[in-house]
């Protein structure tokens, strides 16, 4: 992933007087790294928006300029991982609890970028990504919504279990984690929609129509490109 953090996401689309939406998970930290660089080398001026608790942090452990939606609700572009990548570039996100932060983010930039390892590209969501579609609930409502998800969309739905703490995974909002294992591949911008419109639901970790470029890191070192429309 050091060639990826070295590539376009923070080398050529990176540049001064930007705001930028700092994503969450492994992959994020090499480019947080990269990027801090950056700003030393050639002085840069950059506001960063965390998507999470993590995100902050490394924003803040990396001397970077840490900022919030308050202060800046437009942003220039928002770099961030994903858990699956398909052919038309719908992405899987949510597999480190961060769904919801991570999709506000993104919503809100100019160009929304991904860096993944070449585990996560596939063609069809479901090929690589076997622990299913992150769904934030409130936690009051966990089970209805459980119910609901299996009845209209089938497969099995599993609220998700902390692994250093008794009890289920809180997010940064306070709020549960369903992971609903898909037995079939769907419309996903209908299931979106659908899911979406649950009582209960907070937001999904299908992420439809919103990356324009995602960046991969191969095994053999070298970096693929899937592109859907310059940004």
């Amino acid at each position: 992933m050091h060639r990826v953090a070295r590539s376009p996401p923070v080398h050529g689309r990176t540049s001064n007087n930007q705001v930028l939406g700092i994503g969450s998970g492994s992959t994020i930290v090499h480019a947080v790294q990269r990027l801090a660089e950056r700003v030393k080398e050639e002085n840069l001026m950059i506001v960063c928006i965390p998507t999470s608790f993590q995100a902050r942090q490394l924003i803040l452990q990396n001397g970077l300029t840490l900022s919030d939606l308050d202060r800046n609700p437009e942003l220039d572009v928002a770099i961030d991982g994903a858990d699956e990548v398909d052919s038309d570039l719908n992405l899987i996100k949510g597999g480190g609890g961060c769904l919801t932060q991570e999709k506000i983010v993104a919503g809100f930039a100019k160009c929304f970028i991904v860096i993944a390892d070449y585990r996560k590209k596939s063609d069809n969501l479901g090929e690589q990504w076997k622990k299913g579609v992150p769904i934030e609930v409130i936690p009051m409502a966990y089970v209805p919504v459980t119910r609901a998800l299996t009845k209209k969309f089938g497969g099995v739905v599993e609220l998700r279990m902390a692994v250093n703490k008794a009890g289920p995974v809180v997010t940064d909002n306070g709020n549960f984690i369903l992971d609903w294992k898909f037995d079939k591949v769907h419309e996903w911008s209908e299931v979106n929609a659908a899911i979406k419109m649950i009582p209960g639901v907070v937001e999904t970790g299908l992420f439809i129509d919103m990356a324009q470029v995602v960046y991969f890191g191969m095994e053999d070192g070298s970096v693929s490109v899937r592109e859907k429309q310059p940004c």
